[in-house]
């Protein structure tokens, strides 16, 4: 078995890439640090700049990194500010580039995908993802790993380039199964049109019916990005008397999952759970306490792939689904040249 595995886990994904070392150690009956240091600096303009403080050279790299990551803050003209989503690629690429071809093969591990929800064009748009990937390809990139991708087609932009999406389905399933009374009597449903395939997955899973909501949307008005809603609309099997389980890969401000729960209750759903691979709660989680007070829902799950404060952790409706030792067990059979089927199926 080669030993050149080295993990460089950056400032917005410690505490997941500490463990995955820990669990790396376990598995191979080592006791050593398999991460390699690294500095990042700001500069008062926001200039950023990484060194890396260790040998890379013939290493199998795999970089960690959570662009989703909105706690950390750095200084610039003396205004503080949150390092956003393209600050954390930015930086990403100063790791590659710091390299300096170096390594043995690159491997870079973006659990919540850059720009994923950019990643097909609607007139004339960016089309970031794809540029993102690109790009990577273009930095001599020879793995790009990530998990539950927004669209997982979008591995077409790097046809030459080893695209792994990875799904959290069965960890989550496993932990959500403990909360189900009567598995017979489940319904999943889909709050929009475009989570159906993730939701068909789960259903299958658990051997049940599925539903989907239709949105109706404005779209003579944008708000954040987006036209607002203006009905959803539900198609499929009864709910009343049913366990329900809204499937979706991202929470973002939470408002059209809890629209659909709150229909789903008014129809005599019994319980409703929801499940995120990434919960962003990007407008806090006020109304999240609120819906939960008024029982429109009964539990959130979602992963440790993207930061997720304590404060939202510590809410008795939110349950955490580790996902460190999957990606561990990634890391450690690609390094020795394993099959990766297991972890697709």
């Amino acid at each position: 078995m080669r030993d050149d595995l080295a993990l460089i886990v950056m400032d917005n994904h410690k505490v997941l890439g500490e463990e995955i070392n820990n669990i790396i150690n376990k598995m191979r009956g080592t006791d050593k640090s398999y991460i390699i240091p690294l500095v990042n600096d700001r500069f008062s303009n926001g200039e950023g700049k990484i060194t890396i403080k260790g040998s890379v050279r013939e290493k199998d790299i795999y970089i960690i990194a959570d662009i989703g990551n909105y706690s950390l803050t750095y200084n610039m003209h003396g205004l503080v500010n949150h390092v956003s989503p393209d600050e954390h690629y930015q930086d990403i690429k100063r790791v590659i580039s710091a390299m300096s071809g170096h390594a043995r093969r690159v491997n870079v591990i973006m659990p919540l995908l850059y720009q994923s929800r950019q990643h097909k064009r609607k007139g004339r748009e960016s089309l970031d993802c794809a540029i993102a990937l690109r790009e990577l390809e273009t930095m001599g990139v020879n793995n790009i790993i990530t998990i539950d991708a927004h669209d997982a087609s979008i591995c077409n932009s790097v046809p030459n380039t080893s695209f792994n999406n990875f799904y959290p389905t069965k960890l989550i399933l496993d932990r959500v199964k403990k909360d189900i009374e009567d598995i017979n009597d489940v319904i999943v449903i889909s709050p929009d049109m475009g989570a159906t395939e993730r939701t068909r997955y789960y259903a299958d899973s658990l051997k049940c019916d599925m539903g989907v909501f239709y949105k109706r949307r404005d779209l003579t008005k944008v708000i954040n990005g987006k036209n607002p809603i203006i009905e959803h609309a539900y198609m499929g099997p009864d709910v009343k008397g049913k366990t329900v389980i809204i499937v979706d890969d991202m929470i973002a401000s939470g408002v059209s999952m809890l629209e659909v729960s709150e229909k789903l209750k008014e129809k005599g759903a019994k319980k409703v759970f929801m499940i995120a691979t990434f919960a962003l709660f990007t407008e806090g989680v006020k109304c999240f306490k609120d819906a939960y007070e008024n029982k429109l829902f009964d539990a959130v799950y979602s992963t440790n792939a993207s930061y997720i404060p304590d404060s939202i952790t510590s809410e008795n409706w939110f349950i955490l689904v580790d996902t460190s030792n999957l990606l561990a067990n990634i890391i450690n059979d690609l390094n020795h040249g394993q099959s990766l089927e297991r972890y697709f199926n």
